[in-house]
């Protein structure tokens, strides 16, 4: 069998592959394109409010990791919780407006996107994965609901915050 080139004029459409391999070739792959990555995010003229999220993640929990952390039997704030609220906002569009980060008394970390008392998202994440979310888009339209965190920011999740962030 002879494989022929495609002809000149084709050109794939743009995508982005990414597969998951185990050898030590895709793990060293995997390790420079995840360097360059970060190397794009750090420069100023790249930076959306990614990295002052990320600090005022970490600083979350260094402040929220002990048990009874609110005075009040406050659960700890997990590193399964961090890593699921840092791969969302890794997750969300570049140039995409950034949250603020809260603990909840239950361990799980809370986005919030605010315009107004009548237009504001929050998005709770637990350790487990799962997205609890409560948005008030006016004085009478409120829509909550829960969803999984599989990596990606759920695309209804996405519109509502959209619509609070617009002007």
């Amino acid at each position: 069998m002879i494989l022929e080139p495609p002809s000149p004029s084709f050109r794939p459409p743009p995508a982005i592959v990414r597969t998951m391999g185990f050898s030590c070739d895709a793990q060293f792959i995997e390790a420079g394109m995840r360097a360059r990555q970060l190397h794009c995010k750090e420069a100023i003229s790249l930076d959306d409010g990614r990295q002052e999220v990320h600090h005022a993640l970490a600083e979350l929990l260094d402040a929220c990791n002990q048990p009874n952390w609110d005075l009040y039997g406050a659960t700890p704030v997990s590193q399964d919780a961090f890593r699921n609220a840092y791969r969302f906002i890794e997750a969300l569009p570049q140039g995409f407006p950034m949250p603020t980060v809260g603990a909840e008394s239950d361990g799980d970390i809370t986005l919030e996107w605010y315009s107004s008392p009548e237009k504001v998202i929050s998005v709770s994440i637990s350790p487990d994965g799962d997205l609890n979310y409560a948005s008030l888009l006016g004085t009478s339209s409120r829509r909550n609901g829960a969803e999984p965190f599989l990596g990606e920011v759920p695309s209804d999740l996405l519109n509502l915050i959209r619509r609070v962030v617009q002007a």
